[in-house]
């Protein structure tokens, strides 16, 4: 067998949730082209391209978000039983200000017009056309060297005022991104204790679920 030509296999291995690792570094400008380049030649329902990209540089508003995470932080922390609570505790589950940018990514569901092929009968496709651009995303800056941390903790109605995402345009994911001193070598929610990852054996199926 072969070889692939490309590292994509590596850049797939190596890639993480940044959280602890960012450096205040704001990612070269030719470099964050490049990545949101790899982001927009995704794959999309009907060629509809849904997404768009919203630049979050200014300080106050990166501290605005991040005041509102911390906050939901504390709340989901607070609905633990108290194992958990202390597992998850140590855990840091954003790095919005210190990346120094968020990229909103966001999902129009008009975009295409009416009579869009291929989201006749699934509706959902349009929303995973938007996550499929996040994940050229995500590989592309860690081809690139730099780091990503994907923030959920947020209700979605703030984040969606704050980017200007008028219903039904809804913001799809908050991504931090910058320069990184490194990335781990394991995931840090299997680092924590909170979670492992399942094996390969376990996902694959044949003709049916079990």
């Amino acid at each position: 067998m072969t070889e692939p030509r490309l590292p994509l296999y590596d850049v797939i291995r190596t890639r993480r949730d940044v959280r602890a690792e960012f450096t205040g570094e704001a990612a070269d400008p030719a470099v964050l082209d490049r990545i949101l380049d790899a982001a927009h030649r995704a794959p999309s329902v009907g060629n509809t391209q849904p997404w768009d990209f919203v630049l979050v540089r200014d300080p106050q508003r990166l501290r605005t978000f991040a005041e509102h995470v911390a906050q939901c932080r504390r709340d989901f922390a607070d609905s633990l039983p108290a194992d958990r609570r202390e597992t998850f505790d140590p855990i840091k589950v954003e790095g919005i200000e210190e990346s120094g940018l968020g990229v909103v990514v966001t999902y129009d569901p008009r975009r295409g017009g009416t009579h869009i092929l291929g989201r006749h009968t699934v509706d959902d496709v349009g929303v995973f056309s938007a996550v499929l651009a996040i994940q050229n995303l995500w590989l592309a800056a860690t081809a690139e060297g730099l780091g990503v941390g994907w923030v959920s903790f947020y209700h979605e109605e703030f984040l969606a005022e704050m980017v200007g995402a008028v219903a039904p345009v809804r913001p799809i994911a908050w991504l931090c991104v910058g320069e990184v001193s490194r990335l781990q070598t394991v995931p840090d929610l299997e680092r924590f204790g909170w979670r492992t990852g399942r094996p390969l054996s376990e996902a694959v199926h044949t003709e049916r679920l079990p």
